[in-house]
């Protein structure tokens, strides 16, 4: 016998209401305008660190196009055929986005290795300007992304490109104050490899957190061990196999078990009062909440006619 408590309201990273298309509809918006004035300027001052930067922005508005295209998958209903809709877009879009983050960060970093002993000739004036042309556009998009940022790894994702841009458009202007004031050409270098130090931290944690959803890795901040220990201890419990935890989307984790009780429980009327029991447990007990939990009940010496592996 198995349970799923539907008695809870739901409030899923597939709805609509949380997929904040647009928040990032208008980010993209404002980082393609940012791409063109940048190309605009690079063309004026002769700037490789300008162009480069541009090239940057242009990679960035490439993963927000991802973020709105996972946001618009999000909204879409679940189906016979995709039982949990799209949910699961907001966690490939994040990881494909950290992935090319984490690419461009060490293109920054082996360019600015390389500019360091070949530093090239830059108008820092004009540089200063259409910097902070770029910088001005990366904050915009940074307030419309600030309230959704913590929703969804989609918006972690997309939040985390804006201000990617924004480092590098502070990186240019202090580069070209720097290089206006002491003729010093190699601050290019050194202020765009910082930026990277910077951003790969971030980048490398997002990519880590969205590969452990994709390779089923039990949600943070769920302890499977304390979860046994917990069903356990309520009554007319023998023994807990086959426990498996999950997480679909952002708050939407979901919990498997096999669970042996009394074969009384199936004579007497107990087993729907066992699996409330069960999903109350693992729906309160825990920093996670699973609302989406799915509990097989069965009598003592059922685990010898399965076959498989239990744990």
């Amino acid at each position: 016998m198995s349970g799923h408590d539907h008695s809870h309201g739901h409030s899923h990273a597939g709805a609509p209401g949380e997929s904040h298309q647009g928040r990032i509809a208008i980010a993209l918006g404002v980082t393609l305008a940012v791409f063109v004035l940048q190309v605009i300027g690079s063309l004026v001052t002769g700037s490789l660190a300008l162009l480069f930067d541009s090239a940057h922005v242009l990679t960035d508005a490439g993963g927000l196009a991802m973020a709105l295209l996972a946001a618009r998958l999000m909204a879409r209903p679940a189906t016979s055929k995709r039982t949990w809709g799209f949910a699961r877009a907001e966690v490939l879009a994040a990881t494909a986005q950290a992935a090319v983050l984490l690419a461009v960060g060490l293109i920054v970093l082996v360019e600015g290795v390389q500019r360091l002993f070949h530093p090239t000739e830059i108008a820092s004036s004009e540089m200063i300007v259409f910097g902070a042309i770029g910088l001005l556009g990366n904050v915009i998009s940074m307030f419309v992304l600030m309230g959704g940022r913590s929703k969804n790894f989609n918006m972690r994702a997309a939040f985390l490109e804006v201000v990617n841009d924004a480092l590098g458009s502070v990186a240019v202007i202090v580069a070209a104050v720097v290089i206006a004031l002491t003729g010093w050409m190699q601050a290019d270098a050194v202020v765009a490899m910082l930026i990277g130090v910077l951003i790969l931290p971030r980048t490398v944690k997002l990519l880590l957190e969205t590969v452990g959803v994709l390779l089923e890795s039990t949600p943070a901040g769920l302890d499977l061990a304390k979860v046994r220990e917990h069903i356990l201890e309520l009554d007319h419990v023998h023994e807990v196999h086959d426990l498996h935890a999950s997480q679909i989307a952002t708050g939407l984790p979901v919990l498997s078990a096999h669970v042996v009780v009394d074969a009384q429980c199936f004579h007497d009327g107990h087993a729907p009062k066992m699996l409330d029991a069960l999903q109350k447990c693992v729906a309160s007990h825990f920093d996670v909440s699973v609302e989406h939990s799915t509990f097989q009940l069965e009598p003592l010496g059922h685990v010898d006619h399965e076959s498989g592996v239990h744990h």
